[in-house]
């Protein structure tokens, strides 16, 4: 079957995704976790180090300034399942507005990055890197203060990891996470239309749970 940009959506709207076996695997697959990794959005974790991290306010944040780098970048490990025909189907997602960035850099260049889909309120988050130390941390925590400030109410991450979990993600059963989709599907969320905040106090701020 040929995955068009449109069934991938349509995948995504039911609760699942596709992936490759690895990078020079033209095949792909749809997943369907019995156990869904979510990030709240109202339980983002900023701890102490991190908080300390982003005052010094040496970066930049912006969206879908390098997508294809982005995603790019995500796949540049040793094992990955972004191939081919999903990086180009994310690229062609990003032209209809429906698949974003958001990167982080300094004057050396990118410090960290997440990229993922939307439809409706809900983001789909697809794959982070951090070339540098807590640069996917920052590029979150950007991230998260976007969902929110532009209407978002689900944060998929998949799956979960230790490094999500400290940050705030949890795990829930399908169910759950299904009927959380169909909810977040009924909304609209403003992603392009909102400005995205650059002001790292400002996002610190606006998060209730830092410590």
């Amino acid at each position: 079957m040929t995955i068009t940009p449109e069934l991938l959506l349509h995948g995504y709207s039911v609760g699942i995704f596709p992936m490759a076996e690895r990078q020079d695997d033209p095949e792909l697959f749809w997943v369907d976790p019995r156990r869904r990794g979510i990030l709240p959005l109202d339980g983002f974790h900023i701890s102490r180090s991190l908080a300390r991290r982003m005052r010094r306010a040496d970066y930049q944040a912006t969206i879908d300034a390098d997508f294809s780098g982005v995603v790019l970048a995500c796949a540049d490990r040793p094992e990955t399942w972004i191939n081919a025909t999903i990086f180009d189907l994310y690229r062609q997602l990003n032209a209809m507005g429906r698949a974003h960035s958001l990167e982080i850099r300094d004057d050396d260049g990118l410090i960290g990055a997440v990229f993922g889909v939307m439809i409706g309120a809900a983001f789909f988050g697809e794959s982070m890197v951090s070339p540098r130390r807590d640069g996917s941390k920052i590029a979150l925590a950007h991230l998260v203060d976007h969902l929110n400030r532009a209407g978002f109410q689900l944060f998929d991450t998949q799956f979960i990891t230790p490094h999500l979990t400290r940050l705030g993600a949890i795990e829930i059963s399908r169910a759950d996470y299904r009927r959380r989709l169909e909810q977040a599907l009924q909304k609209e969320g403003r992603f392009l239309e909102t400005p995205l905040e650059t002001d790292p106090y400002s996002v610190i701020q606006r998060n209730t749970h830092t410590s």
